[in-house]
Order: structure tokens, then C-alpha cells, then sequence
């Protein structure tokens, strides 16, 4: 009898599963915020990045090089990696819309646990942080951020109303740049590292990691940075001095290809772009991002020491991502938002028992591939609902085919597609973008108009959404009461709890 490749990694991955399900391992769920491809492990910013816990992780599992964000904003990132579903499935689409009362019958990821008898406790950002995203349906155990060290946050009650924000310190703002919008700023604030949001969210990890579990565990753990403000201690800028940071390249002329959609993307904030170069700051900027990744580095890499010393690390599956990646002056642009690869490829990490060591896996796969991936590996029950793929085969062999590229889906109307080589981008007018990442890894010379390429075309836009989900209502179309975590609908009167 033959075997194909197909059917024996389809039985690896189904023993790998199987294995999983006898021992239930518990899932340790580590995530970053705003962390673009610039890691160690990934080569980024030419391989200066430091990032050595992030690397010693990659060390120790399967790393995706090819990993993308559902989509480049927050709230329907996260949406889609903790729901399974897509933004043109959910009508998430962005960070003013609560996901919460407009999908009420949806399992999530840490719902899921719950139900299969684990105990799912969080901690930091991992919903996207707005008030009534994190109901207490969702976790046994959550420890909130209270936004304390981020002065910029003092005009977001609405959003945090348990936050405490304190009076602006001496200094600030710290980079000089007042008048831009909300949370551009960056320097270190005069706290002490152990009164950190995102140290007091890993503390909180820890002591849990130090307990006796009774049932398995998912413990999800979401360090702010390098989101915006980028508040770090000043050692972590000092491991980037300011004359030898260089620039992300950026033509002049790499608009000039790009449609009129595409072109907007870039303008939405280029206003902070704009004043950031007028100061002559920008090479102080990319200096902070800098230092916020290695200063996010040393979180997580508590966060392993935690696991080691628990002496559970033989029985954890260790996941790490980042809901999306950042433009430092790529394309003419400052912020997320795009369908660009800056904003799209991030950092994934899987490791664990019975998951490749040290190894690295080059397909296109996306982080709405997490649910259905730790499903399968933990044993659970197949969710129909899932529009991800399960990545069991790829952890079983790296090396595996995988015929599905990766979906980022934007703002309900555009969306990108990436395989192993191509990224093509169809904006809501029709305008189109293709990228050679063998022959061109900037993303520098738009081949949407060869006709050459119009096969290739084809072949990915039929993994483009066939249809978009009606967008959920904006935030203000609900009454929020963050003590019964129930919303109200203004126009009806409707309460729904999120309590149960």
C-alpha cells in the first residue's frame, strides 16, 4: 500500500493531537502589541534587534516566517485570533466597535478552555483592551491594565474607567513633540520598572505559574509595548545608541505605483510622520520602538523563567504573537493600518511537547489559524465556526506543503493575500497590488499591471472574501456599565449582559 505525503502528515498530525489530548497540556498565550517582524529570530531591522528571549523561545519550537495579522488594527486582529473568525465573518472591522454584544453566541479561545476543563486566566491586553471587551464570561481569573504609567490615557475614562491614571510626571511630554495626536510620545518616565503595567501584568503570570494547578491551565499573558506611548527604562534605549540607528528605507517614488486607495492608507496619519521628520526626531522614534521590543523581550522572557521554575514547562504548549506589525516611514506611512508588509507580517512562536525544536517553517499561515491549531492539540472538539486551518501538520513537519495562503482582511472592503511568494492586494475600488517577495522583499515595484502576472492574479484572488459581514454597530450605539459589565441598546432599550 502507498502512502502520500498528505495522508502520513495528516496521521502525524492526528497522533500529535492524540498524544496532546492524553497529557492535556496546559497552553501558555503570550502576545505583544504593535510588534512588527523586527526580532532576532525573523532577521528584522537587519538582525539588531535584541530580542534574545523571544530567540531562546524560537529556539526551543517552530517559528513562522511568514506569519500575518487577520487584519493590521487591534480590536479585529484579536477578534479574529481569540473567535476564530474573520473580520468579513464577525463585522469586526474596527477598534470602535465592542465585539462582545454584537457576537454574544460565539466560543472563544479562552470560552473554549473553560468548557473543556481547564482554567482560563488573563492577564494585560489581550482582547482588545476597551472596556467590556474582557467580560467575565470569558476567563476564571483576569488582571486588568491600569494604564498608570501612560499619562496619554488620562482622557480615555470612557474606555478604562477601573484606570487610575496619575498626574502628568515632571517632563512630560518626554520626546518633545506636544500637539500630536493622542499617544505619540516616548522617553522614560520617573517610575520605578516594578510599578510597569506591562511588569505588573508578567508578575501577575507568575504568581499564578507558582501556584498548585488542579485542572490544566490557559493562561493568557499581553504585554502593552511596543504599542504607543513607548515608555520604557532608559537601559533599554541605551542598547540602541542614537548615531547608529538608521532609517527604514523609504524611496521617494514608492507611492507612484500604488493606487488611489492604497495611496489614502499611507496619508492617514502621515501628519505624525510629517512633524515627527520636521523636529528631526524620527531617528529618536525608530530608537524607542527599538527599546520598547527589547524592553517587551525581557517580559516574556520572565514569563519562560516563570514556566521553567513552575516546573510545568514539559507539559505547555507556549504560544507567542503580536496582533500586528508597524510602519516606521515605510510607504510614506506612520502607524498600522495598511495592507503593506510592515503592518502585516508578525512574530509567531509555537512551542511545546511533540512540536518541532529550533525550526522554522517558511509557509503562509495567519493567526486566525491559532484556534483551530490549539483545538486540535489540546483535543477539543472541532469548531465548525472556525475560519482558520489548524497548523498541527506544520508543527509536526515544518518542511509540509500547505496549500492555503494567508487572508488580511481591512476596514470591511479591502484585503490582501499572501503565499509563499506573492502578496497581492485588492482595495474596495478595484484598484490592485502585487509584490515578488523573491525578487523584491520591499515591496517596492507594483506588477498588478503585467500581464504576465494575471495567472497569478487569479490564483490569488479567489482566496479573496466572497462576501463582507454587515458591520457590527460603533461603540456608541450601546450603553456600557462596566460594574454589571451589561450594554444597553440606545435605540431599543436592550440589555445584554456579559456577565454569563
Amino acid at each position: 500500500m502507498r502512502f502520500s505525503r498528505r495522508t502520513l502528515l495528516t496521521g502525524m498530525a492526528a497522533s500529535l493531537a492524540c498524544t496532546m489530548e492524553m497529557k492535556r497540556p496546559n497552553v501558555l498565550f503570550l502576545a505583544a502589541d504593535d510588534l512588527r517582524d523586527w526580532t532576532g529570530f525573523l532577521g528584522g531591522y537587519e538582525g539588531r534587534v535584541h530580542t534574545p528571549n523571544l530567540d531562546r523561545l524560537a529556539a526551543r519550537g517552530v517559528s513562522f516566517t511568514n506569519a500575518h495579522c487577520a487584519s493590521p488594527v487591534c480590536c479585529p486582529s484579536r477578534t479574529a485570533i481569540l473567535t476564530g473568525r474573520m473580520p468579513s465573518s464577525s463585522g469586526i472591522y474596527n477598534n470602535g466597535q465592542w465585539w462582545r454584544p454584537y457576537m454574544g453566541d460565539v466560543v472563544t479561545l479562552p470560552m473554549q478552555f473553560r468548557r473543556n476543563g481547564y482554567e482560563a486566566v488573563g492577564a494585560g491586553k489581550i482582547f482588545h483592551h476597551t472596556a467590556g471587551n474582557n467580560p467575565p464570561s470569558q476567563w476564571d481569573r483576569y488582571q486588568r491594565l491600569e494604564f498608570r504609567d501612560d499619562p496619554w490615557f488620562r482622557d480615555s475614562q470612557i474606555n478604562y474607567p477601573w484606570s487610575h491614571p496619575e498626574p502628568n510626571p515632571p517632563g512630560f511630554p518626554f520626546a518633545g513633540m506636544a500637539g500630536l495626536p493622542h499617544e505619540n510620545d516616548w522617553g522614560s518616565p520617573p517610575r520605578a520598572e516594578a510599578e510597569l503595567d506591562d511588569v505588573r501584568t508578567v508578575d501577575f503570570a507568575a504568581d499564578f505559574l507558582g501556584e498548585a494547578h488542579e485542572k490544566p491551565f490557559f493562561l493568557a499573558c499581553g504585554v502593552f509595548r511596543p504599542h504607543l506611548p513607548w515608555y520604557v527604562p532608559r537601559r533599554f534605549f541605551e542598547l540602541y545608541p542614537l548615531e547608529e540607528i538608521e532609517l527604514p528605507a523609504a524611496p521617494e517614488d514608492d507611492l507612484d505605483d500604488v493606487p488611489a486607495e492604497g495611496r489614502a492608507l499611507s496619508e492617514a496619519r502621515r501628519g505624525e510622520l510629517l512633524a515627527i521628520r520636521a523636529a528631526g526626531k524620527q531617528r529618536e522614534a525608530v530608537q524607542a520602538y527599538l527599546a520598547s521590543i527589547s524592553f517587551a523581550d525581557e517580559q516574556v522572557g520572565r514569563a519562560l523563567d516563570a514556566l521553567d521554575a513552575s516546573g510545568a514547562a514539559d507539559d505547555t504548549i507556549v504560544v507567542f504573537w503580536s496582533d500586528h506589525g508597524w510602519h516606521l516611514g515605510e510607504k510614506d506611512h506612520w502607524h498600522k493600518s495598511t495592507l503593506w508588509r510592515q503592518a502585516t507580517r508578525v512574530p509567531l512562536i509555537l512551542a511545546g511537547p511533540g512540536i518541532a525544536a529550533g525550526a522554522t517553517c517558511a509557509e503562509a499561515v495567519s493567526l486566525v489559524d491559532l484556534y483551530p491549531t490549539l483545538n486540535e492539540l489540546c483535543g477539543f472538539a472541532p469548531m465548525a465556526e472556525n475560519d482558520g486551518e489548524s497548523l498541527a501538520a506544520l508543527l509536526s513537519d515544518p518542511a509540509a506543503a500547505r496549500e492555503r495562503p494567508a487572508v488580511i482582511e481591512f476596514d470591511g472592503r479591502h484585503a490582501a493575500v499572501c503565499d509563499e511568494r506573492y502578496r497581492y492586494i485588492r482595495y474596495g475600488d478595484g484598484g490592485e497590488e502585487l509584490y515578488d517577495h523573491d525578487q523584491d522583499p520591499n515591496e517596492w515595484t507594483n506588477l498588478a499591471g503585467d500581464p504576465a502576472q494575471a495567472e497569478t492574479k487569479r490564483a490569488l484572488a479567489r482566496w479573496l472574501p466572497a462576501r463582507w459581514a454587515e458591520p457590527a454597530p460603533k461603540k456608541g450605539a450601546y450603553a456600557f456599565d462596566p460594574e454589571s459589565y451589561s450594554w444597553t441598546v440606545k435605540a431599543t432599550g436592550e440589555v445584554i449582559r456579559g456577565d454569563r
